[in-house]
């Protein structure tokens, strides 16, 4: 991989937006890649917006993604995909909620691991580079539901994409 790959986070305080992105750098170093990460909480604490960049490649210079070049957005609120459409790039992914069935979800706070299942369909990244990510972060008690939500994610990015 020599290109830099893009991807935001963005949600709601409380949804895990920045477990997902420690999720994400990890699986990236897993993968013995050069990571950067910045994020940006506002009123988090409260239900506020809150967005993670992450940029991996061989070799990365800057944390932030610049407005317009994320190559990869994962929002985890609907209401804050019209919020954070502009990071996109022209042709870029949008992951949004709506793409995984909330009533197919082991548990509603899994969310942020089913999407983040979805987005490494897309990436080149080693999935079990990503699944001993997600083992890392988590506790033992939450493994085989966050693995299944992570599962969940990649067959719905996969039968999105089918259907595309």
């Amino acid at each position: 991989m020599t290109e830099v790959v893009n991807v935001v986070l963005a949600g709601l305080g409380g949804q895990g937006v920045i477990k997902a992105s420690d999720i994400l750098a990890d699986a990236a170093l897993r993968a013995g890649l050069d990571v950067k990460k910045a994020e940006i909480h506002g009123m988090s604490q409260r239900g506020g917006s809150v967005t993670s960049d992450v940029r991996f490649g061989t070799k990365v210079l800057s944390p932030m993604v610049p407005r317009g070049e994320a190559d990869f957005l994962v929002v985890l609120a609907a209401s804050e995909v019209a919020v954070a459409r502009g990071v996109l790039r022209p042709g870029g992914t949008l992951l949004a909620p709506d793409l995984i069935p909330e009533a197919d979800l082991p548990n509603k706070r899994s969310l942020n691991v089913a999407l983040l299942g979805a987005l490494s369909f897309y990436l080149d990244l080693p999935a079990e580079a990503m699944r001993a990510a997600v083992e890392a972060a988590l506790p033992g008690r939450l493994q085989e539901v966050n693995e299944r939500a992570f599962e969940l994610g990649r067959r719905m990015a996969a039968e999105r994409s089918v259907s595309s």
